[in-house]
């Protein structure tokens, strides 16, 4: 028999998910690249009034140093004259700090906001799809940790990465004026800083990205306990649960560790070197100046005051070095950052590119001609040559899985591109505003949307104005309200996630009371007794059928005990290649 190897996928990320991450987040940045730009002319004009001050404290010293050496009396008409540029510089320069830090802050704001929009309204758009990207902890760690994540790379990486050619280019030439060879000694020592950078920032990507991925899974993780810890408890497995819990904090703490300990690493390398640079460059300055420099004795190359000028510049030389260095991280974790949220970056939203509002006060008619749905790579989803519906209809659509029928809802509700015809009331679906169409439908889902929270403040999802006196009346109408009248709080009785507390045939009838009080002409209804014992799958079909009159609806379901209410059953075929079937088939009434 031949064996198979199975190996984990590796967290490392690849070359070209870090150029595709790369790309992505310029994308993201271009719409506010006029505040960064800004940000950057800012730090120039810094480095400028910087070279400024020096010279003219440079000056100053000399000058004074000067007379002092020749017993004269210091100038003071020169020093007046200087003391208004030198306040001038030691005045603007934290000023300028100040609006470049603000003005790197609020692209930082905007940018991260346009892509929590941007990643929010992916998710929104997908549906019931937006369980193939991640689990809903997943999801929520992507939408917040992982969007933070770029702060630092916007706020400070993104200017530094250019000031740190332009501001040691601009000292270079300003050292160069006194002496050439300190300059060169700048210049040559100058690339062991980034040299150093890109090797430890390689690997603190690697370790960024890795956090990121342990930190998602944790809290999809985390969430799934939560959400079962009914069923764990029951099992009288919370002991494992809390391992588990542990295990996860203590992977996520190493690699938390992991990278802090690369971050410091590069800033001591970085130090050093910085370090080293400006003490080689004092020592020949200082021998210069004594005048015993090996091959200039009894010769001073620079000036008392160039000398003092210089090292002044010096440690700004490699100071945006060291701050890039620093910063480093911050890239390193944006990329790993962008690189998880690739999957939902990615997505093309499919948008309808009508805006006309539709508004039906009864039951709509629906007509379906040719509606073929494709997935990825073409893969065919759905495949629909004709269906009808009258206005007020009640139709059952059921078949093998995979055969389409949550697609066709999803199609229905606006979230699914389509090729075909659709039509509401005669209107193409296409041509509809799908946020003032959706509003129009009531949808219940295989699972209830049940929020934490009071079971009013749940009702009231489906409409905010509802009065305790309707809520009263949609609980009566499901045969919810004898069991909530009971309980000591009654409306003001607080769920768990996802409605623990409840039982799933009660969590059920609280869904269809949301249903009842959006008021909804149109019934999309994707399986609601899957998960229900017979029992209650049958009293919840019967609720359905006395509660829809005069609406029309659309009911996938596997089963069909308690659907005799139904006006027809539509069976779609197992998909193939071939082309679509017509697949409207009535069904007498009492067929069923």
């Amino acid at each position: 028999m031949k064996k198979i190897k199975l190996t984990e996928p590796s967290d490392k990320p690849s070359e070209k998910t870090t150029v595709g991450a790369s790309q992505q987040l310029n994308a993201l940045l271009a719409p506010q690249s006029w505040l960064l730009h800004s940000a950057l002319f800012l730090a120039i004009l810094h480095a400028v009034f910087f070279v400024l001050q020096c010279y003219l404290l440079a000056k100053v010293f000399s000058q004074w140093l000067t007379a002092s050496f020749r017993q004269q009396t210091l100038d003071t008409n020169a020093l007046l004259a200087i003391l208004p540029l030198l306040l001038l510089c030691l005045l603007a320069r934290p000023l300028l700090q100040f609006c470049r830090e603000q003005l790197s802050l609020i692209a930082s704001q905007r940018c991260r906001a346009a892509l929590r929009s941007q990643l929010l309204n992916t998710i929104a758009s997908s549906g019931s799809a937006k369980n193939q990207y991640a689990a809903d902890g997943s999801l929520a760690s992507q939408v917040l940790e992982h969007v933070d994540a770029l702060d630092g790379f916007i706020s400070r990486y993104y200017v530094q990465r250019y000031l740190v050619l332009i501001s040691p280019i601009l000292l270079f030439f300003a050292i160069l004026y006194y002496s050439k060879l300190a300059a060169v000694l700048l210049l040559v020592t100058a690339p062991l800083v980034p040299i150093f950078m890109v090797l430890l920032g390689n690997a603190a990507t690697s370790a960024s990205q890795q956090q990121l991925q342990v930190l998602s899974r944790m809290s999809s993780r985390f969430l799934d306990l939560m959400r079962g810890m009914a069923t764990i408890q029951h099992l009288q497995a919370t002991t494992r649960a809390t391992n588990s819990v542990a295990s996860a904090a203590e992977r996520y703490r190493s690699s938390s560790m992991k990278v802090l300990r690369l971050a410091f690493l590069s800033t001591a390398v970085l130090e050093f070197f910085a370090s080293l640079a400006i003490a080689l460059l004092a020592v020949y300055l200082g021998l210069g100046l004594l005048g015993i420099l090996p091959w200039a004795k009894g010769e001073i190359p620079v000036p008392y005051q160039g000398a003092l000028f210089i090292l002044l510049l010096a440690p700004e030389f490699y100071a945006p070095l060291r701050q890039l260095g620093t910063d480093y991280h911050a890239k390193a974790q944006a990329l790993a950052a962008v690189a998880e949220l690739q999957p939902l970056l990615q997505r093309k939203v499919w948008e309808h590119t009508g805006k006309q509002l539709l508004q039906f006060n009864s039951a709509p008619t629906i007509t379906i001609s040719n509606l073929r749905v494709l997935g990825e790579h073409n893969r065919p989803r759905l495949d629909l040559a004709h269906l009808s519906l009258a206005a007020g209809q009640r139709i059952v659509i059921q078949g093998a899985s995979g055969c389409g029928k949550s697609t066709l809802l999803e199609t229905l509700l606006g979230f699914t591109q389509y090729q075909g015809e659709v039509s509401i009331n005669q209107q193409n679906l296409s041509q509809l505003c799908r946020t003032h169409w959706q509003q129009q439908l009531g949808y219940l889902a295989q699972t209830s949307a049940i929020m934490a929270g009071s079971i009013a403040d749940n009702l009231r999802l489906a409409n905010a104005q509802a009065s305790d006196q309707q809520l009263i009346a949609v609980l009566q109408q499901v045969e919810l309200w004898p069991l909530i009248q009971q309980l000591p709080l009654q409306l003001a009785t607080p769920l768990g996630e996802r409605g623990l507390g409840l039982s799933g045939g009660q969590l059920q009838r609280l869904a269809i009371s949301q249903l009842l009080l959006r008021n909804a002409n149109l019934w999309l209804l994707d399986e609601p007794s899957a998960h229900l014992d017979p029992d209650t799958a049958l009293r919840i079909h019967q609720l359905l059928g006395k509660l829809s009159q005069g609406k029309t609806v659309i009911l996938v379901s596997h089963h069909s005990a308690g659907l005799d209410w139904a006006d027809s059953i539509i069976q779609l075929p197992q998909l193939a290649s071939s082309s679509a079937q017509s697949l409207s088939q009535q069904v007498p009434d009492g067929a069923i």
